[in-house]
């Protein structure tokens, strides 16, 4: 073990000291505000307030591919919520999630406002609001919801246990990193079991389950979280790198993981999305590049934009 101290808990646990680590100036045992901000409101029926994360990315993923569907009622301003500054705990948005976790959304679409937050439930909102990416058949529904909950429940042993302790924790624990390593193997190979009978999770139709599931364990063994995938020794799981990479393929999909993207490429970028065109003129790269031309008068550049 390279545990060097033993940590005796105290009767009852106060909170005396930061936690540490990447996340420790906005991790508190306590809810509600810290401070006064109504959120943005634009133009579309559905409002969402979020940041590229994994649980991000199965809204914008849903929200894209419904419009690719033709839905128009999908329509939506992705507003970006910085939760590394604590941008998640301004009232408007603990108005809408009491939790403060995003991603959070408001349907505006009736006469009076819903809010929706937690990311499967959203995604199960907008499948029954659309009637999409549901099955109605009940063998199949089940099976559907049965996947989606299975993702709700796990990806906190992958993020919160396993991707905190293997890449942000202040100091590198074994027994806490194998603990979830060995669980994060095991949902790996859950994962791969069932794609080893059935095209996507529920059965032969990409669903709600896949949209929700796809951001977390998709990315994990594509390379792209916690830098983690040699570790995990992921390409064994042949099943699951044929399934993320149909999904990855779908245009929709690469669209959806680009909202509220705030890392990487910066054409891979895009902040906000109020338009479908955003994708074309409003990533980050070019925004860059509209702000470092001259303008007309023969002033000095602008500064870019960070």
């Amino acid at each position: 073990m390279n545990d060097t101290t033993v940590y005796t808990p105290p009767k009852v646990w106060t909170w005396v000291k930061p936690s540490g680590g990447q996340f420790a100036k906005i991790n508190r045992p306590i809810a509600g505000p810290t401070h006064d901000k109504e959120l943005p409101v634009g133009r579309h029926p559905l409002q969402l307030y979020s940041l590229g994360t994994p649980n991000g990315v199965k809204v914008t993923v849903m929200l894209e591919e419904l419009l690719a569907l033709g839905h128009a009622g999908a329509e939506y301003d992705a507003w970006l919520i910085r939760i590394g500054e604590g941008e998640q705990f301004g009232s408007g948005f603990v108005a809408v999630n009491p939790n403060s976790k995003i991603p959070a959304m408001m349907d505006r679409s009736g006469p009076t406002p819903i809010r929706v937050f937690e990311s499967g439930a959203i995604l199960l909102y907008l499948a029954e609001k659309f009637g999409a990416f549901l099955p109605a058949e009940i063998s199949a529904r089940a099976e559907c919801l049965s996947w989606l909950f299975w993702q709700m429940g796990s990806a906190p042993y992958l993020g919160g246990g396993f991707g905190h302790f293997f890449a942000y924790a202040p100091t590198k624990i074994e027994y806490a990193i194998d603990r979830y390593a060995m669980e994060v193997k095991r949902q790996l190979d859950v994962l791969d079991r069932r794609l080893a009978e059935t095209e996507y999770l529920a059965g032969g139709d990409y669903t709600i389950a896949d949209i929700a599931t796809w951001p977390w364990y998709g990315g994990l063994v594509k390379g792209w979280a916690y830098d983690a995938a040699e570790f995990l020794n992921v390409q064994e799981y042949k099943n699951i790198q044929r399934w993320a990479d149909a999904i990855g393929a779908r245009p929709a999909v690469h669209r959806g993981r680009m909202v509220n993207r705030t890392r990487g490429d910066p054409s891979e970028q895009l902040h906000e999305r109020h338009d479908a065109s955003d994708f074309q003129t409003k990533t980050q790269d070019k925004l860059a590049a509209e702000s470092e031309q001259p303008s007309s008068g023969g002033s000095a550049p602008a500064a870019p934009v960070p």
